[in-house]
């Protein structure tokens, strides 16, 4: 059987994306008055897409809903938002790591079983994803991880350019379902994780209608 194409050139997704952060308020003032350049970027050991800094794609109502939740935390807990807020962005995904994509997807594979190896050698066991719908994602999150160190290593070692990629996306089953023998769930969603802050060409204040 012959090879697969590689079909590189199209892991760069074409055109521009919105997406929608729950935050702070006065994050979001701070930022659409120019006071700060960047939302911060995420690094928890449990975040879905690895590091970067997440948007809901096209979803403000989800941001929303999503700040409310922190809102609704402890007080003192850790990431509880005291004033919930959403905040837009246009997006320019770049070359994306598209976990809807075939591609991307074996790349992924390939990361998991380095990543395997690694942990067989220390003896220590995987991380594990946790809670209802995988909430806390520890082992995805170090699967991304490995694979964006795989692929700087290789691109360090010259052969050919392993480019970095600029952002993650994925579609995700979250939630109750919608009906009995329903395929959909409430919360279903798509995230984007942006790790190279120039795909962010700006952030807006999302019209509330």
């Amino acid at each position: 059987m012959a090879s697969a194409p590689r079909f590189a050139a199209y892991q760069r997704l074409p055109g521009l994306v919105l997406g929608f952060h729950g935050c702070e308020k006065e994050t979001a003032e701070r930022l659409l008055r120019g006071e700060v350049k960047h939302l911060k970027q995420s690094q928890n050991k449990y975040d879905w897409l690895g590091n970067g800094i997440y948007f809901w794609e096209n979803d403000p109502l989800r941001a929303w809903e999503f700040a409310q939740e922190r809102h609704a935390l402890a007080e003192g807990q850790q990431g509880r938002i005291e004033e919930p807020f959403v905040i837009g962005a246009v997006l320019d995904p770049g070359y994306c790591l598209n976990l809807m994509d075939r591609r991307a997807l074996a790349e992924l594979a390939v990361a998991h079983d380095e990543l395997v190896s690694m942990y067989a050698k220390t003896g220590k066991p995987l991380p594990q994803n946790r809670g209802r719908d995988f909430g806390a994602r520890f082992l995805d999150r170090a699967v991304v991880e490995m694979l964006h160190a795989v692929r700087a290593e290789l691109d360090a070692m010259g052969d050919e350019p392993v480019p970095p990629f600029d952002s993650m996306r994925s579609a995700f089953p979250e939630g109750d379902f919608l009906y009995e023998g329903s395929g959909f769930q409430a919360k279903n969603h798509i995230q984007i994780a942006i790790r190279n802050p120039d795909c962010i060409k700006g952030y807006f204040r999302p019209i509330q209608d």
